[in-house]
């Protein structure tokens, strides 16, 4: 057995927030080994938010063009997937290789090992024959992978993933979508914009269904109008492939057939293969149950994804700038003395940065009430805070108003393509926002000012008193609040 070669910090799983933990503690001088067995950025950059936004963004140009009947003459549009697909693998993913991320990292400092890394005790990680221990922590950051459910004869077909989805160079005639969540519906609006007859199947009554139900019947409403088919409360029981198409056998005997077949029914962790039981930690669970500082257990903390608190970027990289400076912390506590870096402020930040506390070198807490996130279809569907279902589920003695998009100037004047609405929810007794949807062509930057209005918790009347600048799509959030009961 290798002798364990000591150092500060080991960061397994070099995705989106691992990446960014272990380059900054790289940079503030401690010695970070940052170990990756698939490719260093995580999903986000190779199949996930950057190449979808981009063949979104090719899809909407698409149904922009489409839109100019009515609104300034006539167009004709050939749509053509090769410069969509070659702008994924050129610009986006390098060809799905990361030299460029693994740079970034040594770059700064970090070493980096390519493999699959195990705990192996309290701060030991072992990758094949190597042992690591580490002094100041050991951070998680190894993200969740499609989760497959178990439908008959589905695990012996070549089903896609988003992966396949994402790198295809050539189109299917049709595609047969299995989840109709914020992934599904994306993937199945560009796809139908690209000319392939698209059928959606979700088990539950609707698509979208964490999001409003308002939310979920544009949404619905838009991919129809694109000729997406779309079938909720529908239980697969069975899928067989017979070599040239899919076949999806329904409770109840319906049946729906396609060329592909696209399986996003959610993510999970993998926590089985960490070690944890190294470690005392149970990997039974779902997640890794973190703290407010992201600690698993003594001396471990964990990042993204596999925290369960939301498969999105900016959560990552909100919890990476708490780990970094904990860790710093840690380290600057360990050594009796100042911050090694000067950084371990609320934000990760400069010296002398003021945290939540009020003083430089303060390590925030997690705090995820005004959560926002984005279902980039066309309309995009923003959503921050809880929605009105989950706020009565609290108790929480609500108020909610709402106002429709074309019926605002800017949704009156945008014409084709303007539906959508804000939706704001409301804690009455507090006089404060607690959730707010925005849908509409430009719902996910709308949406900014109302996670601002979450966030710091701005009293109703402030909100009602602002000035909404004309004609602008924000403005349908006052027409919201004046519609609130």
């Amino acid at each position: 057995m290798a002798d364990p070669e000591l150092v500060d910090v080991v960061v397994v799983g070099l995705g989106v927030g691992g990446e960014e933990v272990a380059g900054r503690l790289a940079e503030a001088g401690l010695t970070v080994v940052g170990v990756e067995r698939d490719l260093v950025g995580g999903e986000c950059p190779y199949w996930g938010c950057v190449p979808s936004k981009m063949m979104i963004r090719a899809a909407n140009a698409i149904a922009e063009a489409r839109r100019v009947d009515g609104l300034a003459g006539t167009a004709e549009v050939r749509p053509d997937w090769t410069p969509v697909a070659k702008r994924i693998r050129e610009e986006a993913t390098d060809t799905w290789d990361d030299t460029v991320a693994v740079q970034r990292f040594t770059g700064k400092g970090g070493r980096f090992v390519r493999g699959t890394a195990r705990l192996d005790g309290p701060g030991r990680v072992r990758v094949g024959e190597r042992v690591f221990q580490a002094r100041h922590g050991i951070v998680l950051g190894t993200g969740t992978r499609p989760s497959v459910p178990p439908v008959d004869g589905l695990a012996d077909t070549p089903y896609w993933t988003n992966r396949q989805a994402i790198e295809v160079e050539e189109l299917p005639e049709s595609l047969l979508v299995l989840g109709g969540g914020a992934i599904g519906l994306e993937l199945a609006q560009v796809f139908a914009r690209f000319g392939v007859r698209v059928t959606v199947v979700e088990a539950l009554d609707r698509v979208l269904a964490v999001e409003e139900p308002e939310a979920s019947e544009v949404a619905a409403a838009a991919l129809r109008a694109d000729g997406v088919e779309i079938h909720t409360g529908v239980r697969a029981e069975r899928v067989s492939h017979d070599g040239r198409g899919f076949a999806l056998h329904a409770a109840g005997g319906a049946r729906f057939t396609a060329e592909r077949l696209l399986v996003v029914a959610g993510r999970r962790a993998h926590l089985d293969e960490l070690g944890l039981d190294t470690v005392g930690v149970d990997a039974g669970r779902r997640y890794l149950s973190v703290d407010d500082r992201l600690h698993v257990t003594e001396g471990i903390w964990a990042v993204g994804d596999v925290t369960g608190e939301g498969a999105f970027t900016h959560v990552a990289m909100y919890q990476a700038g708490i780990v970094v400076a904990d860790v710093l912390d840690h380290a600057r506590r360990a050594a009796g003395g100042p911050d090694p870096s000067g950084t371990a402020s609320a934000t990760g930040g400069a010296s002398g940065t003021t945290g939540v506390r009020g003083s430089a070198g303060a390590v925030p807490c997690a705090d995820y009430r005004a959560l926002p996130r984005v279902t980039f279809t066309d309309p995009e569907v923003g959503a921050v805070g809880l929605t009105e279902s989950q706020a009565r589920e609290r108790g929480v003695n609500v108020q909610v108003g709402l106002a429709r998009l074309p019926s605002s100037a800017r949704g009156w004047i945008h014409k084709a393509g303007n539906e959508g609405f804000v939706k704001l929810v409301a804690d009455a007794d507090q006089g404060v926002l607690i959730g707010a949807t925005s849908v509409g062509p430009a719902g996910g930057e709308v949406l900014s000012g109302l996670a601002v209005a979450v966030h710091a918790a701005v009293p109703l009347a402030r909100l009602r008193q602002m000035i909404y600048a004309y004609p602008t799509f924000h403005r349908t959030v006052e027409d919201a609040l004046r519609n609130m009961s």
